[in-house]
């Protein structure tokens, strides 16, 4: 009888896990126009929530049992907000209309401002508006990390190593990949506080992941291969390479381990050793990403975002009010006054003053560097950044977004000189002298959602040591399965369409 109890108690426990999780998910559209509306905010009884994809997108997963008073709510600055009982959401789109100013609501305002006194007490109200507490938040991040090679050629103009000839060079140029996609997505626990000398942040990753094509990494691999192989031929273990281009030289160890055996007991070590750096390495470089985005913010003095700190580089525009829930938001577009970088648009709540949503984009190349041959080109900064009114009354970062483009060359003569001191003679053992004429182009794009904010203690940020628990999951192919039961931003078309290139 005792096991049948048992058997039963399962039952119940188990059906009751299964209704105390619901996954709903829609695109919202402009009612007028049709046209996917980003950034847009779904929540759960007004409280915890995900926003909508650059495509309109969004996934919420409820993970609790769902009652007749449940209700979503969806929103996004100059619409109407929308309300749904959650027991009968089936709707695969929802459509949004824009919400009109009324002349009666204009007057509530204390003053009519003008766009000068609106940017002053925008700076006035920094400290007092932003949450500047050490926090704990759960966040999903995002970065895509697109490369195209523009130009790939290596003119062999002289080698006294037979194998690397004009046709090994070409055969080289031809296997390297024109073009990759790399993407990386983590769900984590983010540790900081807003601060101006130094942005630390720390991260506890939940899980995470690798979306590209293997396929690539195998051309590089083969390539490496074929290179260790002929350096093996031809290149003595205690030598060391010089390395000029023109009048520039430089002085480069051999990597020892390119002369290794891989005898079974050495590569067993060596995968280990591989694998503790990998999620080390991946840990301490996406806690960097993250780290070098949020110090990408107009709360900053010495931000590049310098458009509150030194508005006088700026022309603006008051451009209209707009409706975010209850609140009115002037809007506000800003264009360089002379040297300044970026152009863009502000939403500022009428009442406090805050920037609750910045748009932004360079007007001119945030770098350019071009010098007898070697050239670097960043050419394209943009972003989004939203903040919203956290549990403590204060603004905190909701999602941020920023897309980077460089272009680097480099068209020059490199002579590769392989020099030995331990033997008789002269120095000079080999040299393959060329010409290279590269240029890369890289596109950079980083996505931060909080969906959960927390106060903590400093001591509590202190006591906190990261550990590198965890290596991100591989995916040759996009995967909706894998973030199933996790809220995150949903992903874009290029990311849902990628594959792998079969071989």
């Amino acid at each position: 009888m005792k096991k049948v109890y048992l058997f039963l108690f399962l039952i119940v426990l188990f059906s009751e896990g299964i209704s105390a999780q619901k996954t709903i998910s829609a695109k919202i559209i402009d009612a007028t126009t049709e046209e996917p509306i980003p950034f847009a905010t779904i929540s759960l009884n007004d409280k915890t929530g995900v926003i909508s994809s650059e495509d309109g997108e969004f996934t919420i997963n409820i993970i609790k049992e769902i009652e007749a008073t449940d209700s979503l709510y969806i929103s996004c600055l100059g619409y109407e907000e929308k309300k749904f009982a959650v027991n009968n959401f089936e709707a695969s789109e929802v459509s949004l209309s824009t919400k009109d100013i009324e002349l009666d609501e204009v007057v509530l305002l204390n003053k009519n401002y003008t766009v000068e006194e609106i940017m002053e007490k925008v700076e006035d109200s920094l400290e007092k508006n932003y949450d500047h507490n050490f926090f704990k938040q759960k966040v999903f991040y995002r970065s895509a990390d697109h490369a195209t090679i523009l130009n790939n050629y290596i003119k062999i103009k002289e080698s006294s190593i037979p194998e690397i000839n004009q046709a090994f060079s070409d055969s080289i140029s031809r296997s390297i990949p024109k073009s990759t996609s790399y993407y990386t997505e983590i769900l984590a626990d983010l540790y900081g506080k807003i601060q101006e000398d130094e942005q630390e942040v720390k991260l506890d990753i939940i899980k995470a992941s690798e979306l590209y094509d293997k396929n690539n990494s195998l051309s590089y691999e083969a390539i490496e291969a074929k290179l260790q192989k002929i350096m093996r031929k031809h290149v003595k273990r205690d030598s060391y390479f010089k390395i000029k281009s023109g009048i520039i030289g430089g002085k480069s160890e051999i990597d020892s381990s390119f002369f290794e055996d891989e005898s079974m007991d050495t590569l067993v070590e060596y995968q280990k050793k591989k694998e503790k750096e990998k999620k080390e390495n991946f840990l301490n470089y996406r806690t960097s990403q993250i780290s070098s985005l949020l110090k990408d913010n107009f709360l900053y003095e010495d931000s590049d975002l310098n458009f509150i700190h030194k508005s006088r580089k700026y022309d603006f525009e008051l451009n209209g009010l707009l409706y975010l829930d209850n609140d009115l938001v002037y809007k506000i577009n800003f264009k360089p006054d002379g040297g300044a970088d970026y152009k863009g648009v502000m939403y500022i709540n009428a009442f406090d003053f805050a920037v609750i949503r910045l748009e932004y984009e360079n007007v001119k190349p945030i770098k350019k560097f071009n010098l007898f041959g070697v050239s670097y080109y960043e050419y394209l900064q943009k972003g989004v950044i939203l903040y919203a009114k956290n549990q403590r009354g204060k603004y905190a970062l909701k999602y941020q977004e920023e897309t980077k483009g460089q272009k680097v060359g480099f068209d020059r003569p490199l002579k590769i000189i392989e020099k030995n001191k331990n033997v008789d003679g002269r120095r000079k053992q080999n040299e393959v002298s060329t010409h290279v004429d590269f240029t890369l182009q890289n596109i950079e794009k980083f996505e931060l959602v909080v969906f959960e904010d927390t106060a903590i203690e400093s001591q509590q940020f202190e006591n906190f040591t990261p550990e590198p628990n965890i290596a991100p999951v591989y995916l040759p192919n996009y995967d909706p399965s894998f973030w199933e039961g996790y809220n995150i931003i949903a992903p874009n078309e290029a990311i849902k369409s990628f594959t792998s290139i079969k071989e």
